[in-house]
């Protein structure tokens, strides 16, 4: 007969572990003394996973470098990000869909199940405290309120819990904006947008990037659902409750989206990065990425070359989908133009360009230069890659060639088009 236990008797599940002392040092001399770690949210995992063999946003995000200041200490700001109003329209929000001690939330979640269960009446909804001191502190209390939820078998609305996820070898505190406990004990990550649903139907965009971001809460909590005694992560639902605006008004409309295949891809990305440990012990001696701000927090003192050549020490692997995702993209881009690298163009170019790795190379072969990037061919034919980049710049010279008309053709041809 198996044991079993009560569920006063459980244990709370430990928090993460938190990074080995050596390592916290290294990374706060990375950083610069005096400089606060920026804490890694699911937007930057998102966004990590999708470029997980860029080895300096691993290695900035895991030291908790403000890669906003550092940009633009280089010269090279993002030009992304929320305006001030757009951040108090979407508190507004969020504090309209949780009203009601949770109800109204848990009512929206309960209508799109459509399981036949009772609708929550007012009051029915826990909301169980989460304060704590440090965010281990709030990680452990977030597991005790899950447990204890849980085993209480009624509807709970845990607002802002924080989970751990270990990244590369250190542990990143997620803060999701909602966990629902359900009667029959399994859990819904809920995520809050303030972008409209228009006549039923919202930015297609948009709504991936919330699926991408809440797919990562999804994978913290079957973390911590793993390390509970008695856990299943199993009880982790796959389906989110997206909330967005109706329409152009504040009146919350809500909807499941399915998150089990970015989920999947966001761990087998996270999976291949790099260690940080790594990453850092193979940078040169003194190197910092310390803005040396001066005292009104603000104004970089240190030389930009000198950052530049910091940052220039760990590998990038710049993309244009960059962009609109990390802070440091019009810097590394502006390295890879100078650099004529064909990363500059797009992944899908340079995979289709294999060992050509820069613009000078691949202008040389097409005119019939040496072609050492590609895979040659048969008795001195060359490989297909640069037998389609000669190919296309015959064709090109032929429309050039075909397009040079004399001055009284072209004129007929104009008066014959009018």
């Amino acid at each position: 007969m198996p044991v079993t236990r009560s569920p006063d008797s459980r244990r709370t599940a430990p928090p993460a572990k938190a990074a080995p002392a050596a390592l916290r040092q290294r990374l706060a001399e990375l950083r610069g003394p005096g400089s606060a770690q920026r804490p890694l949210d699911a937007r930057a995992l998102a966004a990590l996973a999708a470029n997980p063999g860029c080895r300096r946003r691993v290695l900035l995000d895991g030291a908790g470098v403000d890669k906003s200041a550092l940009a633009r200490a280089l010269g090279a700001p993002a030009a992304f990000g929320q305006s001030q109003f757009a951040i108090a329209r979407g508190h507004s929000f969020e504090a309209r869909a949780k009203a009601g001690g949770g109800t109204e939330l848990v009512r929206l979640l309960h209508e799109r199940l459509r399981d036949g269960t009772p609708a929550p009446a007012p009051g029915s909804v826990d909301v169980p405290d989460l304060t704590a001191g440090g965010p281990e502190g709030r990680t452990a209390r977030t597991a005790l309120a899950l447990r204890e939820a849980t085993a209480a078998g009624r509807w709970a609305l845990l607002d802002h819990p924080l989970l751990a996820l270990p990244v590369a070898g250190a542990p990143a505190f997620l803060e999701p904006d909602a966990v629902v406990v359900h009667p029959d004990g399994t859990w819904t990550v809920v995520e809050i947008k303030s972008f409209p649903v228009i006549d039923g139907a919202a930015d297609p965009g948009k709504v991936g990037a919330a699926a991408r971001q809440a797919a990562v809460y999804v994978l913290a909590l079957e973390e911590l659902a793993a390390r509970i005694p008695g856990g299943d992560p199993a009880r982790v639902r796959h389906e989110i409750l997206l909330v967005c605006p109706k329409d152009f008004a504040n009146v919350p409309v809500a909807e499941l989206v399915d998150v089990r295949k970015p989920r999947a891809t966001t761990r087998r990305q996270l999976t291949r990065l790099a260690r940080v440990e790594d990453i850092a012990a193979e940078l040169p001696a003194g190197t910092t990425f310390d803005l040396c701000l001066a005292d009104d927090g603000t104004t970089a003192r240190r030389p930009a070359e000198e950052l530049a050549a910091a940052v220039e020490a760990v590998e990038a692997a710049y993309a244009p989908e960059c962009l609109a995702a990390c802070e440091l993209a019009f810097h590394c881009r502006a390295r890879a133009r100078a650099e004529g690298s064909v990363a500059a163009l797009g992944r899908g170019l340079r995979g289709e360009l294999g060992g050509l790795t820069t613009v000078e190379s691949v202008l040389a072969a097409a005119a019939g230069g040496p072609c050492d990037g590609d895979l040659p061919g048969e008795a001195g034919v060359p490989g297909p890659t640069v037998a389609a980049l000669r190919r296309a710049a015959a064709l090109r010279a032929e429309a050039l060639a075909a397009a040079r008309t004399t001055p009284d053709a072209r004129t007929g041809a104009e008066a014959a088009c009018r």
